[in-house]
This record gives C-alpha cells, structure tokens and sequence, in this order.
C-alpha cells in the first residue's frame, strides 16, 4: 500500500475512521516510532518493548513509562515539583 506525504503512516487506514481521528493518530504513531533518548546513557537508542515498557537498545536499560511517550508531560511535570520540593527541604534542613 503506497503511502502520501500528507497522511504518512496512517495511510494504510485509507479512506476509514475519518480525517480527525487520523491526524491524531498520526501525531500519536509518530512520537511512538521516534528513537527517544535513554535516562540512563542519555543515547537515542529507546524504543518501546510493550505497553508503558520501554527499553535502551545500547545499555539495555528497561523502564517504565508512558503508553505512547517514554516520559509523558505530565510526568516531567511531577518530577519538576517532586525537584523543587526536595531543594526547599534540604534548605530548610541546613538552617
């Protein structure tokens, strides 16, 4: 099945599900297919095992994550407020 420019890798869906429901999945099977860069060896070498399993090719570092991204937005969210809690603490220890 040949592929365009403008649907990609949903064009083997043709002409079903609706234009919508394509772009969104389009956008979705896009940063799935993408190599993302490891936590552990920062390479660009993860890719995803199952669903929410990821894993390094290079260093064979396996974690969990989100079902589409590696690390969702809300969870780089979490992690910057579980950051900036842990520093207050420790300042307020050193006092």
């Amino acid at each position: 099945m040949p592929r365009t420019k403008k649907v990609g890798i949903t064009g083997r869906y043709g002409t079903r599900y609706g234009t919508k429901v394509r772009k969104q999945l389009k956008t979705i099977l896009e940063n799935l297919k993408t190599s993302h860069k490891c936590p552990q060896c920062a390479t660009k070498a993860v890719k995803r095992v199952s669903v929410g399993v990821w894993s390094c090719r290079k260093c064979g570092y396996t974690f969990t994550g989100g079902a589409y991204l590696p690390v969702t937005p809300l969870g780089k969210e979490k992690g910057r407020i579980i950051d900036t809690l842990s520093h207050t603490s420790e300042k307020e220890l050193k006092k």
